[in-house]
């Protein structure tokens, strides 16, 4: 395991630890010999003292491996030692690769279990949120500007559905990840029975790679970084938004800080979005990821090494990085402050000229060309926001707009409630 500690979290830490390897790795082994044994290539009696006596010692396969410079035989080497003479049984027929990339792919198929489990605890809080602030009104955002009110529920429904798009995409990663491959040297099972290989798949929950060389093939890899990757900057996002939400001129939301948690070495009463930021930079290194996981796809011939020491980094911190991102994610938006009030008062801010769509389409429904409906528009909008007047007062004082509507009709059209009359339509479209 390469990433620090300080966001490795303990079961995703396990899954990546050495214990947890080096056990599917004998797993992998001893169930292969069973395989042997069900067709007769080897003594079922030899492998059920394989079974009876598989163990291993992590410092002795260090040891091991100093020397050999080799994980794989200094794991088979150290499995034997344990065994004794029938451990000469073992791994026959097979390649390092065999037994390896079926480790990978266990591991990363317990990885995305525990991600999945993360995005659906995610996926809650925001569903929540959704449907509490479903009809609560705040300024619309475009190019950093002002645009039209909608809602923050519906803010949180729209990224529920993105996680669960999260959801489908991890899940479909995962499986084109849960494959195993015990074909030989270079996959032509020249010397290892495919019962073999289909044995120990079925039995460790695993599909047979269907075609293979020595290896499993690396574009199923750079598909799995690359899925961690668009799920990190589906939460990139979302963090981006709290952050510009809690800026001071917004603060529509607030990040919820820890008894005695600092904000600033130099500002007493300083609040930042912190974990937010946290998670906008780990983006930054999971995106980075796929570079490299899409390099591994090319491999010369049959086989070569030049994507594993990559994938021992990438997959293991890739998931690490991701796993902790769901969890502190979702507790930013678990204990979120959000303050419609505040939500308001920056609507109310715009003076009113959110409403100015509604006057043109107005205009045009009384028969106005919609140049000529937004030139008269504009003048009043414009004086609106230089002047910091009330845009309805300057409508209703207009008598281009006056002569063509009345009193009634424009009051009706700067009605708030016009934003969230379809609300409940987008709710029930999306499943909330």
């Amino acid at each position: 395991m390469v990433m620090i500690d300080k966001y490795a979290l303990p079961e995703m830490s396990n899954i990546f630890s050495d214990e947890n390897r080096y056990q599917l790795m004998m797993d992998v082994a001893v169930t292969a010999c069973e395989a042997m044994a069900d067709i007769g290539q080897i003594p079922m009696e030899a492998y059920q003292e394989i079974k009876a006596k598989a163990g291993y010692d992590i410092q002795r396969i260090r040891e091991i491996e100093a020397e050999t410079k080799h994980n794989a035989v200094a794991f088979l080497t150290c499995l034997k030692e344990n065994i004794g003479p029938v451990g000469n049984y073992l791994h026959l027929g097979m390649a390092s690769a065999d037994l390896v990339d079926t480790t990978i792919s266990l591991q990363v198929c317990q990885a995305a279990e525990l991600l999945q489990g993360k995005l659906s605890q995610l996926r809650k809080v925001l569903a929540r949120l959704a449907n509490t602030y479903k009809y609560t009104l705040m300024m619309g955002r475009t190019h950093g500007t002002y645009e039209e009110p909608v809602t923050f529920g519906l803010k949180m429904a729209l990224w529920a559905k993105e996680v669960d798009r999260s959801i489908t995409r991890l899940t479909n990663a995962r499986n084109v990840m849960a494959v195993g491959k015990i074909s030989g040297v270079v996959g032509t099972f020249s010397s290892v029975d495919p019962h073999v290989e289909t044995f120990v798949c079925r039995r460790l929950g695993l599909h047979p790679a269907c075609v293979t060389t020595q290896i499993i093939q690396r574009d199923r890899h750079a598909e799995f970084i690359s899925t961690l990757a668009i799920i990190g900057s589906s939460l990139d996002k979302f963090a981006t938004e709290i952050r510009n939400l809690s800026r001071t001129e917004i603060w529509e939301v607030e990040e919820s800080m820890a008894v005695g948690q600092a904000g600033s070495t130099a500002i007493p009463f300083k609040l930042r979005p912190f974990n937010s930021e946290l998670i906008s930079g780990l983006a930054r290194i999971l995106r980075g990821f796929c570079v490299s996981a899409l390099e591994d796809v090319v491999i010369w011939h049959e086989r070569d090494t030049t994507h594993s020491p990559v994938e021992r980094l990438i997959i293991p911190d890739g998931c690490i990085l991701l796993d902790y991102m769901l969890y502190i994610f979702t507790n930013v938006m678990d204990n979120l402050k959000v303050f419609p009030e505040n939500m308001r008062q920056n609507i109310d801010d715009s003076l009113g000229v959110v409403f100015s769509q509604r006057l043109l389409l107005a205009l045009i429904a009384k028969g106005i060309m919609r140049e000529k409906a937004n030139e008269i528009i504009s003048v009043d909008a414009r004086a609106a926001w230089e002047q910091q007047i009330d845009f309805q007062y300057l409508v209703l004082e207009n008598p281009q707009i006056s002569s063509i509507l009345s009193r009634k009709e424009i009051m009706d059209i700067f009605d708030f409630e016009c934003f969230r009359k379809n609300i409940d339509y987008i709710f029930d479209r999306a499943g909330f």
